[in-house]
């Protein structure tokens, strides 16, 4: 498996640079991290007594790798989950907090190994993801990763502003649907056609 830290590296890179789109909850964002993020963990980066967006557009890319290493890799608890996991949920736990757990938990309940979906990784939830590793050790990867990319298609079918990170300009699939699919095999992707019949009904 790749180093943890490189998976992180990896997020950074993948993530961007500094952005404030109105149509993201986030708001203002870079490498990821964003600035609730900042408030929530205290963060004057710039050191000037406040944190505003200002201290977004500071942030280094050490920086947020640090931050990923620490508050999102290691505070979870993903190293307690199969291998073959730990990327995908460690990335979709970058990009939607505790649902990357829920989608998880429910993907692992639909496979018959109940465990509640509480967007925590305790020890109920610890067995029953073995329990479903081991049950399909070469599949779980791929059926997070569909799982993930159902999620964001469901977040843009209930949120129109939404969906321009889900489809672009063109029609194409848009960043988090190649985000979701950078973690499933190739012939599990969607084809131009099916994404488009899938985002059809948003006009």
């Amino acid at each position: 498996m790749t180093s943890v830290r490189q998976l992180a590296e990896d997020i950074v890179a993948r993530e961007g640079g500094f952005v404030n789109d109105p149509d993201d909850p986030g708001g203002a964002t870079k490498h990821g991290v964003t600035i609730g993020t900042l408030r929530r963990l205290g963060m004057d980066v710039n050191r000037d007594g406040r944190i505003t967006a200002a201290d977004v557009r500071s942030l280094t890319r050490a920086q947020a790798v640090e931050i990923y290493l620490e508050h999102y890799y290691k505070r979870p608890g993903i190293a307690a989950l199969p291998e073959a996991l730990q990327a995908s949920v460690f990335d979709m736990y970058v990009n939607a907090g505790s649902n990357a757990i829920k989608i998880l938990q429910r993907l692992v309940t639909d496979m018959g190994f109940v465990c509640t979906p509480d967007g925590a990784i305790g020890p109920q939830t610890i067995r029953a993801v073995q329990l479903a590793y081991d049950a399909a050790p070469n599949h779980i990867a791929d059926a997070y990763g569909i799982a993930r990319r159902n999620y964001y298609y469901a977040l843009a079918d209930a949120r129109p502003q939404s969906r321009k990170f889900a489809r672009r300009r063109d029609g194409g699939k848009g960043g988090w649907i190649t985000r979701a699919e950078e973690f499933i095999a190739p012939r599990f992707h969607l084809t131009a056609q099916q994404h488009k019949e899938r985002t059809a009904r948003w006009g």
